[in-house]
């Protein structure tokens, strides 16, 4: 069954100038403004295409482009309008082609690997088929379909190629389908079907949604689909987690919508489709995922946790699932995190800290023998990796190392953890009280999560403790802020913060099909680059390859931001000095290194891009030189 739309190769060298012709022989434009959108074009800092450049100047409007394109398929190819049109890069089209030729991909059109990859969304290549190609758009809804039509042809006929036909319109029959191009789906409907068809363009989830409804519909013995098919789902929930273990996804999300369950996948920070499930088993799925994880089944009206140890049967590993179920209009949500026990811990020289900065890091934060060195960043940013390798590096003989987590995600040996639980008063404030009891050099916070664990950790490095924990804001700074936010006194955050790191996970560029390149003007600029950073520079970019599913990008990278408080940055905390202010001082008196900066150096060195900086990054100030965060990060090998 075809599952989108079909994207035939490319055979013209410049589509642009064939759709130009077009437009001229229709008379939405006359040579001289040809001529004026050519020089723009020239002139752009951001390529764009000359379509495109045509369509910003207001030559014509879009009604006139699809009038003057309608009936042209034979002429210009839907892969090259959609170039054209600015919906997808020349270079993702390639891609894609490329892709089509592979044994992974045996079978299925460019379209459906558009769709895929994630260059363009199922909707807008509907929309230019329908729009400016001229072909009907039906959503086919079941109990709406002419019954009468559908005598001619069974379930499994219309499943086999991909069609469902819908009504009558005078001597033809409309036929929904998701590939109005394919000859090989005309001749078929029109031989069943034996009438003249017209082909009308529908969405992969409509058209199978419809099928489905006809299949139970002409067979009596089949179950309802509200009836619960307690095999189907459970080898439904098999599939979803062994795709996202091979996957080796960080989450999974189950999100009802009005029409469907749709199931994605994070993987290397990127949430991606793995499939979409019909309503009729979304109630039974996210009650297995209940039983599994022993939430309350019967509770619909709450938000819920709970947890899955599940064992994965391909390679004997255990993987602790943390489950949180998430009440919505159109029903529960359920977001599952996969933590794998036998992930080995980096060693704090792994992790991908600058020279100077992990020396500074080592010598004036960890070494310090109480205090407290928070570790801050979004959910997914890689804190609690970095927390872990702190813990590694300061096990040893000498040293009691006793931790508190909600829960317990890395065993190690040698120090004593516990997993905190809310429900029999096992809190971050009564554990604390038992844990100084037990003689301690080190004490772990897992996380700072309101203002009873912000005092909790306090309280312990004013008894004379090293305390490391995790935090959850946007910078260095921002760790600082949130800490006042609570209410903790300004002198308390002076004289026990010790250090606060910062970090991010980028994406890395793919080693396999990484090429250079020179960003654009637009990139430069927003990025803080200089002219003559480029110098110094070796960009590159991934083109696309098996290894990283055409990603361009594989396997992620940290930057950091380490801000040490020395007694400048210490006293504008205790003057409530503006966060400008506080950052200010703490690039000019502690030699910090934003998260931009650290970014920036690695993305000059290959490995990773400026667009995956601009994207993840926050953005404060200009960043220095190049030159200069090497200088200061002590990487000179310029």
């Amino acid at each position: 069954m075809s599952t989108a739309p079909a994207v035939s190769t490319p055979v013209l060298k410049d589509t642009g100038d064939a759709i130009a012709s077009l437009l001229l022989g229709h008379g939405l434009i006359n040579d001289r403004q040809l001529k004026h959108a050519r020089r723009v074009r020239g002139k752009l800092a951001q390529p764009k295409t000359l379509l495109n450049t045509m369509m910003e100047l207001e030559f014509f409007s879009s009604q006139q482009l699809n009038s003057a394109l309608q009936g042209c398929t034979q002429m210009i190819r839907l892969g090259d309008l959609l170039v054209e049109l600015g919906d997808i890069t020349s270079m993702e089209l390639d891609i894609a082609i490329r892709m089509q030729g592979e044994p992974a991909h045996k079978g299925k059109k460019v379209g459906e690997i558009l769709i895929e990859q994630r260059y363009i969304k199922e909707p807008r290549l509907i929309d230019v088929l329908a729009n400016h190609l001229g072909f009907l758009h039906i959503e086919p809804d079941f109990t709406a379909i002419d019954k009468v039509v559908l005598t001619s042809v069974t379930p499994g006929q219309c499943e086999q190629h991909g069609f469902i036909p819908v009504r009558r319109q005078g001597d033809a029959i409309i036929v929904a389908c998701t590939d109005p191009n394919n000859q090989e789906t005309l001749k078929a409907a029109e031989d069943l079907l034996n009438h003249k068809v017209i082909l009308a363009i529908s969405s992969q989830f409509a058209l199978r949604t419809a099928l489905h409804k006809f299949k139970v519909s002409s067979n009596s013995r089949v179950i309802p689909p509200t009836t619960n098919d307690d095999t189907a789902v459970t080898r439904l929930v098999d599939e979803v987690l062994q795709a996202a273990i091979t996957m080796k996804a960080s989450d999974i999300h189950f999100e009802p919508f009005s029409d469907k369950l749709r199931v994605r996948f994070r993987y290397d920070s990127m949430l991606w489709l793995f499939k979409d499930v019909g309503n009729d088993l979304a109630p039974s799925l996210i009650a297995r995922l209940k039983i599994l994880s022993k939430a309350n089944i019967a509770e619909r009206r709450r938000h819920q946790d709970g947890k899955i140890e599940y064992s994965d049967p391909s390679s004997g590993q255990v993987i602790d699932i943390r489950c949180s179920f998430y009440i919505s209009v159109h029903g529960e949500k359920a977001c599952l995190r996969l933590l794998n026990r036998r992930t080995e811990l980096l060693n704090i020289e792994e992790i991908g800290m600058a020279p100077a900065v992990l020396e500074r890091f080592k010598y004036e934060a960890l070494e310090v023998p109480t205090g407290v060195v928070m570790i801050t960043g979004p959910t997914g940013s890689g804190k609690t990796t970095t927390l872990y390798s702190c813990v590694d590096y300061l096990n040893n003989d000498e040293t009691s190392i006793i931790t508190a987590e909600e829960p317990v995600e890395y065993v190690i040996d040698g120090i004593t953890q516990c997993s905190l639980n809310p429900k029999i008063d096992m809190t971050f404030a009564e554990t604390l009280r038992h844990m100084v009891r037990q003689d301690p050099d080190v004490i772990v916070l897992g996380e700072i999560r309101d203002k009873e664990s912000a005092e909790a950790a306090i309280q312990a490095a004013l008894t004379g403790h090293k305390v490391l924990t995790t935090f959850h804001t946007e910078d260095t700074i921002g760790g600082l802020l949130r800490l006042m936010n609570m209410n903790i006194e300004t002198f308390l955050i002076s004289s026990t913060v010790v250090s606060v790191l910062a970090q991010r996970l980028l994406r890395r560029v793919c080693q396999y099909c990484a090429q250079p390149y020179r960003p654009s003007p637009l990139q430069m600029q927003r990025a803080g680059i200089r002219g003559e950073d480029l110098r110094h520079a070796n960009f590159t970019q991934g083109v696309g390859c098996e290894t990283c599913k055409y990603t361009g990008y594989h396997g992620r990278i940290s930057v950091f931001e380490l801000l040490v408080l020395d007694e400048k940055v210490k006293e504008a905390i205790l003057s409530h000095r503006a966060s400008y202010d506080i950052r200010r001082i703490s690039i000019e008196s502690s030699g910090l290194i934003t998260l931009l900066e650290d970014g920036l150096e690695k993305a000059s060195r290959g490995m990773t891009t400026i667009a995956e900086v601009l994207r993840t990054l926050p953005r404060t100030d200009k960043p220095r030189s190049l030159l200069e965060i090497r200088r200061l990060s002590r990487s000179t090998d310029v």
